[in-house]
């Protein structure tokens, strides 16, 4: 018995906390103002997995090169060749999503009100691109537009805006 019925209305003799609900505990609760804007995490921290198959690499090697195991040595190949790859993909995110927001909102040419920023990647080593959803700031948008832009260097890959086609007209304020 949850003491809410299946709407998610308290039942008939529920107590108070049940028609509160549940709660986060307080450890896990997310408070922007005491932590701060969300940074998304740089793309550089694939260096230290690259020290890690490094390391694994070299006792790979070694023990390969003792036990006179191929197999080991194999391993070790293929670890350094992994290290590689992630040293090589490992850019500095130049551009945060701030900036990125900033440089869409120029780009389109219209005032921005709401917009949405992802970082994806591209080519082989992936590197890491920000593309930003933006609508007009008029209510309802009159404008929408999207943005790719390159996170290390800063230029804009691809843009274009449209005349919003949605229809709106069923949430406008009455």
């Amino acid at each position: 018995m949850t003491g809410m019925d299946d709407l998610g209305a308290p039942e008939a003799g529920a107590s108070a906390a049940a028609a509160v609900g549940d709660s986060l505990p307080e450890d896990l609760d997310f408070n922007a103002a005491t932590l701060g804007p969300y940074q998304f995490p740089d793309v550089t921290r694939r260096r230290i997995a690259g020290w890690l198959y490094l390391g694994i690499a070299a006792v790979c090697f070694a023990t390969g090169v003792a036990s006179s195991n191929q197999g080991l040595i194999g391993g070790g190949i293929a670890l350094v060749a992994i290290a590689a790859y992630q040293f090589a993909c490992a850019f500095p995110l130049v551009i945060d999503q701030t900036q990125a927001l900033a440089v869409a909102s120029k780009e389109v040419g219209f005032p921005a009100g709401h917009a949405s920023g992802q970082v994806t990647w591209r080519g082989l080593r992936s590197k890491p691109l920000w593309r930003v959803v933006l609508y007009s700031s008029e209510e309802p948008p009159q404008q929408r537009g999207i943005v790719e832009l390159d996170a290390v260097s800063g230029e804009v890959v691809f843009s274009t805006n449209e005349p919003n086609p949605e229809d709106w007209s069923k949430f406008a304020h009455q």
